[in-house]
Formats: C-alpha cells, sequence, structure tokens
C-alpha cells in the first residue's frame, strides 16, 4: 500500500489527479461499459400486409399480450414476448413473402399438444421439422417442437423447452 501525505506531493499534481479521476470514472460508463456489456434482445419486428389479420392470428391463436405502442396510428401492434421483449408488427408489406424455415422465431409453451389443440379448433395447420403435416418432432433432447406459418408465411417453432 502506498501511503503519501500532501507534504510529499506538489499540489498542482494532487489537484490534477483528483480532478482526472473525478471526471474520467464517470465518463467511461457514459460509453456504455457497465458490469455485462453484452448485449440482450430487445425486440422483432414483422412487416406485415394486413395488420388486423395478423393481429388475430397473434392473439387469438398464438395467445399473445398486446403491450401499448406508441405510434397510435393503426399500422401497429405490439406484443409482450418475455422480460424486457417484444414483437412488432408492422402493416405496410405489399405482399406475402416466401421465408425460410429455419429463420423463425420461437416461442415456449406449457403443452406442444394443448398448443396443438388451439390450431387444430382454428382449423391451423402445422408440421414437423422434416415437413410431416400435423405431426411433432421430439428431439433427441426430449423438447417437443412444432412450426407453423403466420399469415404473412413467417415461420414460428413452438416448442415445449423448459429454459
Amino acid at each position: 500500500m502506498i501511503s503519501f501525505t500532501l507534504k510529499n506531493m506538489d499540489m498542482k499534481y494532487f489537484i490534477c489527479l483528483i480532478l482526472y479521476l473525478v471526471l474520467a470514472i464517470p465518463s467511461t460508463q457514459s460509453f456504455g461499459q457497465s458490469d455485462n456489456p453484452s448485449p440482450r434482445i430487445n425486440h422483432v419486428a414483422i412487416f406485415v400486409k394486413n395488420l388486423k389479420t395478423t393481429k388475430a392470428f397473434y392473439e387469438n391463436v398464438i395467445g399473445l399480450d398486446t403491450i401499448p405502442e406508441p405510434f397510435h396510428d393503426g399500422k401497429h401492434a405490439w406484443y409482450h414476448l418475455g422480460s424486457g421483449i417484444s414483437m412488432h408488427v408492422i402493416e405496410g408489406a405489399t405482399g406475402k413473402k416466401e421465408y425460410y424455415k429455419n429463420q423463425h422465431t420461437c416461442l415456449s409453451v406449457s403443452s406442444v399438444e394443448g398448443f396443438t389443440n388451439i390450431l387444430k379448433k382454428s382449423n391451423i395447420g402445422w408440421e414437423d421439422g422434416k415437413g410431416n403435416k400435423n405431426e411433432i418432432t421430439n428431439r433427441v433432447d426430449g423438447v417437443k417442437q412444432i412450426w407453423l406459418q403466420d399469415p404473412d408465411g413467417y415461420w414460428i417453432e413452438i416448442n415445449d423447452a423448459k429454459e
């Protein structure tokens, strides 16, 4: 441990050192540094043709809860996906597009079989990982999963993973 007294140190040097410490510490925090500098997901966004149809799907079939959206223009809907995570649905697409199954949003439910009952009642088909209609994939880790598309063709995986 180094000890010193003001008698042993030049007063100008001491004042400069204190000013540096006072100014340097807050400035490192202002550049986004923290104990955990890793990014975290905030939201996902999808661009859709018909907001009304898409809202009905995500609210009534998937079961997502809405959250307030700031635009209030009839072209946006926001949904709660988890702690601090949301999905933004934005109307304005000119048509349905083809999407790859491997680029998808995954949502977990307590029971995949229970979820497929909702899909059956809504007359919505699904498939397993290999594309077999109305089948459920049983992964090697015990997780069950299905795949379906929303009204604009975005792929959604539904599984029963606990974490």
